[in-house]
C-alpha cells in the first residue's frame, strides 16, 4: 500500500489578485506542470507551520497569515497526496523559484490556459467559482 503524502499547498494572492503558480521540475513526479507552490508536511509540524516553511524555501516569501481554503486527497495511480490548501494574502518579500523552478504570477481568470496535476483540478475549480 502506498504511503499518503500530506502537503501543505498555498494559494498565494497579491495585492492585484493575481496567483502564484511554480511549474514542477521534470525529473519530479508530474513534472513539467504548474501547481500551486508548497510542499510535504514533516512530522510534528502543522500545516501552517509547513506552509510557512515551504514557501519561504521554494519562493523566498515570508508569510504573515493563511487561512483554510480547501483539503482533499487524491490518489494517483503511483502515489496518494492530502493536500491542505490555504489561501496566502499577506506575505512579505519577492517571489523567485529558488529550487531554479519557473514561476508566474497568472489572474485567475487565465489559470485554465495553465496545465495542472489532475490533484489540483479541484482547487481550480473552486477558485474559478468565487
Amino acid at each position: 500500500m502506498t504511503k499518503r503524502i500530506h502537503v501543505a499547498v498555498g494559494i498565494i494572492l497579491n495585492p492585484n489578485g493575481q496567483i502564484l503558480l511554480a511549474k514542477r521540475p521534470e525529473h519530479l513526479h508530474q513534472g513539467g506542470k504548474w501547481e500551486f507552490p508548497g510542499g510535504k508536511v514533516e512530522q510534528g509540524e502543522t500545516v501552517t507551520q509547513a506552509l510557512i516553511r515551504e514557501l519561504k524555501e521554494e519562493v523566498a516569501l515570508i508569510v504573515s497569515a493563511s487561512e483554510p481554503f480547501m483539503a482533499l486527497s487524491y490518489d494517483y495511480p503511483d502515489k496518494q497526496v492530502l493536500l491542505d490548501i490555504h489561501t496566502v494574502t499577506e506575505f512579505t518579500g519577492e517571489a523567485q523559484g529558488l529550487e531554479g523552478q519557473q514561476i508566474a504570477w497568472v489572474d485567475k481568470h487565465e489559470l485554465s490556459r495553465y496545465d495542472f496535476p489532475d490533484a489540483n483540478k479541484p482547487i481550480l475549480a473552486k477558485l474559478l467559482e468565487q
